[in-house]
């Protein structure tokens, strides 16, 4: 994840509205965007660091709105405001496919840090720009699923791989993820911060390859 994601995203945050009670609470299910749309979707922002492509479409599979995504030698993320008590809704559960994953991409390494698919939970502290915790859920290419280590690029992001490998490609698999104990896991406590941005991203610029997964349905639910 590149710094002015980081950055995007923590602007992000701080302008969050706060959202209702209820279960689940959905994040985005691509239903009020039409098919054939393409770029930045709408009710997301672009993070507009480098020379992102946006090769972005919403297409329709089983009747299904979702959201298609392509890299070639670029990275590309996409945000949304958000604002939700991990305390409350702990599982954060969403659907993708990988299609394509970055060649010779491994997420443990500064040089190869590009995944097929990325979901972003941003926890933002003050000062966020240093402080701000940052879980990315990622499709790696070689790090084994399972694997929770440091982003070397930013200190804020900690990498969780959710899917590794060819092995799932060209298949909808529905993924749960409890972030506050993921959190805990990986910080050594509970999280103070509500979750204030969902990040969505797709990264082939650091081995210059080829990239493409789509992303279903996100939303948080209780326990």
């Amino acid at each position: 994840m590149r710094r002015g994601t980081i950055a995007a995203v923590v602007l992000l945050a701080a302008a969050s509205a706060v959202w209702g009670q209820g279960a689940p609470l959905v994040v985005e299910d691509w239903s009020k965007t039409p098919v054939g749309q393409k770029g930045v979707p709408a009710g997301w922002k672009a993070q507009n660091w480098g020379s992102p492509s946006y090769d972005f479409e919403i297409v329709s599979e089983d009747s299904t709105r979702v959201l298609n995504m392509k890299s070639n030698g670029d990275s590309s993320t996409i945000n949304k405001e958000i604002k939700v008590d991990c305390k409350d809704y702990q599982i954060l559960q969403w659907k993708w496919k990988a299609v394509e994953l970055p060649k010779g991409a491994d997420a443990r390494k500064k040089a190869t840090d590009d995944e097929a698919a990325q979901i972003y939970v941003t926890f933002p502290r003050f000062p966020s720009a240093v402080r701000s915790r940052i879980i990315g859920y990622i499709w790696d290419t070689t790090a084994p699923a399972g694997s929770i280590f440091k982003s070397q690029k930013t200190g804020l992001v900690t990498y969780v791989v959710v899917r590794s490998g060819e092995a799932d490609l060209n298949k909808w698999l529905t993924e749960s993820r409890n972030v506050c104990q993921d959190y805990k896991k990986i910080y050594g406590e509970e999280p103070e911060e509500k979750m204030e941005a969902i990040s969505i991203g797709i990264d082939s610029d650091d081995t210059r390859s080829r990239a493409g997964a789509y992303v279903g349905e996100i939303f948080f639910r209780k326990s």
